[in-house]
């Protein structure tokens, strides 16, 4: 069977990009009210129909649905942020106006009636209220009339050089759509992911620029495979007084060297920490660029991992290219789902509809 998608919350593409990388999957409407985002999305899927706006605009929901409508979309993906689910916002449930998103995501499900939808979200999203949101959730889709499987999914089961969960819910008319079981026979690791791009300093590095090494890895070569230049390999240009504590911090350790009075006001134990070469990366966020941050600082050079290396072990090929200033592709980079995850996602719904 072929899926014409409908991305919602799309952002800059991860979610579409993993999907296509099916070729029974393509892309044809996706929607974001962030322009930033939106933009690398169509210049990197000039294909997919994309549109500019707020889902609870009502002419903007209009639109998404004639195109849709127009284009054939039997298929529906998306993350709906869910900024109310708490405890205060569990009177109100899906009618709390902080979780309108999630009910805006649902009332298009109804207009459009797709053979299957997917949600993405946080993995807290299923424990918030002890479960009471994930109950509200799952009630709703049960009275859309689709059947559901749900649970958590890590990406580095799946390739990815990340430990990254996410919850996912598998939406479908016809039958129950299991999750994909995980593909990776070992864990991709962060040297797998970017020894070779392990040469800039602080500062340095361009939007573009020659590939200067080789690739030393399956992995590498799988990420470079389509892509001529490299492109957001581009250092953080660090204060001098930054520089000094990650010269103290030795490879692949973090904090705990520094003295006590230059621990700053951070009280995680993670800030200033070094990726491990030989692990998966903690989650990317969307400030893998402060070298305070978190653990995002390169095992052993002076400073954070640059967005060509958080896109990498995000699972973006080097041929995604991210456009914007440093703060908005850092968003992006760090909101994205993992390509590799969603592609995953996509072999198992073909599956189960092979086998129907």
């Amino acid at each position: 069977m072929l899926f014409n998608v409908l991305d919602l919350f799309c952002g800059a593409g991860g979610f579409s990009y993993g999907m296509d990388k099916n070729p029974n999957f393509t892309t044809v409407v996706a929607l974001d009210f962030d322009e930033k985002a939106a933009d690398t999305f169509k210049k990197n899927m000039p294909e997919t129909e994309v549109v500019v706006g707020d889902i609870t605009d009502n002419r903007i929901k209009n639109d998404i649905i004639s195109l849709s409508k127009a284009k054939g979309v039997n298929m529906i993906i998306g993350g709906p942020p869910c900024q109310g689910y708490s405890m205060k916002g569990k009177k109100l449930g899906l009618k709390d106006p902080r979780n309108f998103l999630f009910r805006e995501y649902l009332n298009i499900v109804k207009e459009l009636k797709p053979e299957v939808f997917v949600i993405e979200n946080v993995k807290g999203l299923l424990l918030a209220s002890n479960g009471w949101f994930r109950d509200e959730i799952l009630k709703v889709i049960n009275e859309l009339g689709y059947m559901v499987e749900f649970g958590v999914l890590n990406a580095a089961d799946f390739g990815v050089p990340q430990a990254r969960e996410r919850a996912i819910f598998i939406c479908s008319k016809k039958q129950a759509i299991p999750l994909p079981k995980p593909t990776a026979k070992k864990n991709v690791t962060v040297r797998d992911a970017i020894s070779d791009l392990s040469y800039l300093d602080s500062g340095e590095g361009q939007f573009v620029q020659e590939y200067i090494t080789n690739p030393q890895t399956e992995y590498q070569k799988l990420m470079r495979s389509n892509s001529e230049l490299l492109y957001n390999h581009k250092a953080s240009n660090h204060k001098q007084v930054a520089i000094e504590k990650l010269k103290m911090i030795p490879p692949e350790q973090g904090k705990e060297f520094l003295p006590v009075e230059l621990h700053g006001n951070q009280k995680f134990k993670t800030t200033w920490g070094r990726l491990k070469w030989d692990e998966v990366s903690p989650t990317i966020d969307t400030r893998f660029d402060a070298s305070s941050n978190g653990t995002n600082n390169h095992p052993y050079l002076h400073r954070a991992i640059t967005p060509r290396e958080a896109a990498r072990i995000q699972s973006f090929d080097d041929s995604f290219i991210f456009y914007g200033s440093k703060v908005y592709i850092r968003k992006q980079i760090g909101n994205a789902v993992p390509p590799l995850l969603a592609k995953a996602i996509a072999d198992s719904i073909e599956k189960a509809f092979a086998n129907t």
